[in-house]
């Protein structure tokens, strides 16, 4: 998995399409296949947990083409690889899963839902406002709290009327998002059980998931 960590300090340094062609056989082998081994790991122990997590790590991983058409920034490539594992995989945009982030420097390992659609929204608010007590157990249970610290997302600066009175007692009830990340050294990827060690923050993140899951249905 160093090779990993290898190549995209290469790349970070070589940032360019012609660098990138002539080392694609490199990025193969050093990169895109010790990755997509592990993220099928990962998805395999995954899929222990939440069986409705039928995906393949082609499903999961982003690619490392960078999208330059409406950026200031043109260098063609991530210096980054990453996968988000769930029930529709990366393109499953509202649906709660779990991300892993690898670059130079830096590991993250986290999840929950990063791009709810606003109906989702009001069934997550919803579910919140009805069963707070849960959420909040959930939340600061020591495992999450130990693992995460804290809820991470976007607010609203304004909540529905219905909401209002609740949103003060709750802040969490105008987010836009609801996910969770811990942040370690990159070289962390080179834990001989750094599958299980990733699996732990996966674990401490499902009772979120879960809840997220109810309120939207799935």
């Amino acid at each position: 998995m160093e090779s990993i960590l290898h190549f995209l300090r290469d790349l970070r340094k070589n940032n360019n399409r012609d660098w990138f062609h002539t080392h694609k056989k490199r990025y193969e082998k050093e990169c895109k296949e010790p990755f997509r081994a592990f993220v099928q790991a990962l998805i395999d122990e995954v899929k222990k947990v939440d069986p409705s997590v039928q995906i393949t790590p082609k499903d999961a991983i982003f690619r490392i083409a960078r999208d330059i058409r409406f950026s200031k920034d043109k260098t063609p490539y991530k210096t980054n690889v990453s996968a988000f594992i769930s029930a529709q995989g990366r393109k499953g945009k509202s649906l709660p899963g779990w991300y892993f982030h690898l670059e130079p420097g830096r590991l993250m390992i986290g999840g929950g839902s990063y791009s709810i659609e606003r109906a989702m929204l009001d069934h997550v608010w919803n579910k919140i406002a009805l069963e707070h007590q849960r959420f909040r157990s959930i939340i600061e249970d020591q495992t999450f709290v130990n693992h995460f610290e804290h809820v991470r997302g976007d607010k609203y600066k304004r909540v529905s009327k219905e909401l209002k009175s609740f949103a003060a007692t709750e802040p969490l009830v105008a987010n836009k998002q609801y996910f969770y990340m811990a942040e370690m050294p990159g070289d962390t990827i080179a834990r001989e059980d750094i599958t299980h060690y990733t699996m732990q923050f996966f674990k401490a993140g499902k009772p979120l998931n879960d809840f997220l899951a109810e309120a939207m249905g799935k």
